[in-house]
């Protein structure tokens, strides 16, 4: 009876709702830091690490499509080849080397990862050593045919290397694609919001009641934490609001259109090495020239497609870009369809000089088609990384900010109550 008369007393009251508005005001800022936090590194490593891993992804991709058709054609040339094409060939090799080693060190333990990129390590020394055998073969004499090791060093590219290299991407993609959800995730900061309306209500209740009590207007510590909790929730809003607006235009605009563009150059390079595999082989296999039309369609331009897609939500000079992609894919077409055209007419010396030399339309054309992919590739991601980096620094100090502006609040609130619970004694 006792303890539940001391209970019901006035300063016991004021107790139990000073260790309520302390430990409020402590978890909210625990939890307001906390979710700063984890956006904060979200963003950062959307901009720092997701994004520069998946580009070094989407290159590897493209220095071994690049390897192997330099090679292929280069061979092709002659039994003694330009040196030139063979340095671009050797330099391919050594980027791919260098963005398989930075994808090494970035798996995480992802499995799926890992395994593809053990797949792409334990090829890339076989595939090279096809290579400079077809090299020897080359210089002396031999004719690059099917069964040659040409043949075999392109069917390790094609059917190892660039899957295990596509993997690659797409797993990193992925990860960046989560890296972005959570770095603009609504959840936590509702739920933040929620405990911050909790800590306003009761401070406005515990106010409202003192002033009963006390026949005292203000309490000068609870007002303190209460201006200190709108500050803070203020704060929080307006910046996450501004970091998402940024982070959500650097995807939208940025992110999302490279990605697009990225796919739409691995197939680019696929139907080119594809030609030219089917070049060596000479099997009047057709599988090559449904593949080749299946991924035109894919590739665009047209509704839905890859190149359209990408136009749509890219922004700046991108977009200039994109529309020359266009007119060069259908040239470029043009090209391929006369090549299979060829292939089907079993014209062997017509076909090579369509494919190999250096001024045809399929070489040419496949040229100016990549280089205005990869350019505008550059620009979006140039956008991306403005935008993405503006958000990523939007959040500053807050995070700093949110757990000082907590512990005034506990601090306010108690010495608040403190001087009414001393009036008792």
């Amino acid at each position: 009876m006792a303890a539940r008369s001391w209970a019901a007393t006035t300063p016991a009251k004021l107790r139990v709702l000073s260790v309520a508005l302390v430990l409020l005001s402590l978890a909210w800022g625990a939890l307001a830091g906390w979710t700063v936090s984890q956006h904060s590194s979200a963003a950062s490593d959307v901009v720092n690490t997701e994004q520069p891993l998946t580009v070094a992804a989407q290159q590897m991709y493209q220095s071994i499509s690049d390897a192997d058709v330099t090679a292929t054609t280069t061979f092709l040339s002659g039994a003694e080849p330009p040196l030139a094409p063979l340095q671009q060939y050797r330099r391919d090799i050594a980027t791919a080397a260098a963005d398989l080693t930075t994808l090494k060190g970035a798996a995480n333990g992802n499995s799926q990862l890992t395994a593809a990129i053990g797949k792409f390590s334990a090829s890339l020394p076989l595939y090279t050593s096809y290579v400079a055998q077809a090299q020897s073969d080359n210089a002396l004499g031999y004719p690059l045919t099917g069964g040659s090791f040409m043949q075999v060093a392109s069917e390790e590219a094609h059917l190892v290397l660039l899957p295990a290299a596509k993997t690659i991407y797409s797993l990193q993609d992925a990860a960046l694609t989560s890296a972005s959800d959570q770095a603009t995730s609504l959840p936590p900061l509702i739920v933040a919001g929620v405990l911050a309306l909790i800590t306003a209500f009761v401070l406005f209740r515990a106010q409202r009641w003192l002033s009963r009590r006390t026949h005292r207007v203000f309490n000068y510590g609870l007002l303190t934490a209460s201006a200190a909790l709108v500050i803070s929730v203020v704060w929080l809003a307006a910046t996450f609001a501004v970091a998402r607006s940024d982070l959500s235009q650097g995807i939208t605009y940025g992110s999302r259109p490279a990605g697009t563009l990225a796919q739409a150059s691995i197939d680019v390079q696929q139907v080119r090495g594809d030609q030219v595999l089917n070049l060596i082989s000479r099997s009047g296999d057709t599988s090559f020239k449904d593949n080749y039309q299946q991924v035109r369609a894919e590739i665009g331009p047209g509704p839905g497609t890859l190149l359209d897609t990408a136009a749509a939500s890219s922004r700046g000079p991108a977009v200039d870009k994109i529309t020359a992609a266009k007119a060069d894919a259908s040239s470029w077409y043009t090209a391929n369809d006369q090549v299979y055209n060829l292939d089907l007419a079993s014209a062997y010396a017509g076909e090579t000089h369509l494919v190999t030399g250096s001024s045809s339309p399929a070489s040419s054309g496949f040229d100016r088609l990549e280089s205005d992919i990869n350019n505008a590739i550059k620009d979006d991601l140039s956008a991306f990384r403005t935008s993405a980096s503006a958000g990523a620094n939007a959040f500053g100090p807050l995070e700093g900010v949110l757990i000082v502006a907590s512990l005034l609040m506990a601090v306010a609130c108690f010495f608040g109550l403190a001087r009414r619970i001393r009036e008792y004694q």
